[in-house]
């Protein structure tokens, strides 16, 4: 019995000195992110492209919405090979407005994350040189509610701050 405990003593040893050199830290990466002067440039350049790839897509409805009443009004008299060139030419339309509300979607997650990336960067270097700076062991992101952080006792240490100031936000 005195071996096992000893064993279990032993065991436990490295564990409890590991546990006394943690150093722990939390941000809320959402409230840095909002505070970063670089969004409101960007969310006009966003705006300025959805505005743009709208009006595109509104000239193809427009487009078709006029083919379509070109067939409506000649479909009573035309021939049956026109009626079916007129059909093939608004199937084409619609093909091409599907290619272009997915290749218009792919642009805008190139552009925001070209945009945003650099951002995000900046937010994630700030961060490590801050845990580097202050030999933190861990440094957890609470701003995401899926976040496995339930809890953080009053004394722990909340670094976004700190890291707005190095960013030279507020």
């Amino acid at each position: 019995m005195l071996k096992k405990l000893l064993i279990f003593i032993i065991a436990l040893a490295p564990i409890a000195a590991v546990a006394q050199d943690l150093k722990l830290a939390y941000i809320n990466t959402q409230e840095v992110f909002a505070a970063m002067p670089e969004l409101s440039g960007i969310e006009t350049q966003l705006t300025e492209k959805q505005e743009q790839i709208t009006k595109n897509g509104q000239a193809l409805v427009e487009e078709y919405n006029k083919k379509a009443e070109e067939f409506e009004s000649t479909s009573a008299t035309a021939s049956e090979a026109l009626k079916q060139d007129q059909m093939a030419q608004l199937q084409s339309i619609q093909q091409r407005y599907q290619m272009f509300l997915q290749n218009s979607q792919q642009e805008m997650d190139q552009l925001q994350q070209q945009l945003l990336g650099p951002v995000n960067q900046k937010i994630s270097d700030a961060i490590q040189a801050i845990g580097a700076a202050n030999n933190y062991t861990f440094v957890f992101d609470v701003s995401n509610m899926q976040s496995p952080i339930v809890y953080t006792h009053p004394t722990a240490t909340n670094i976004t701050q700190e890291v707005k100031t190095r960013l030279g936000v507020q």
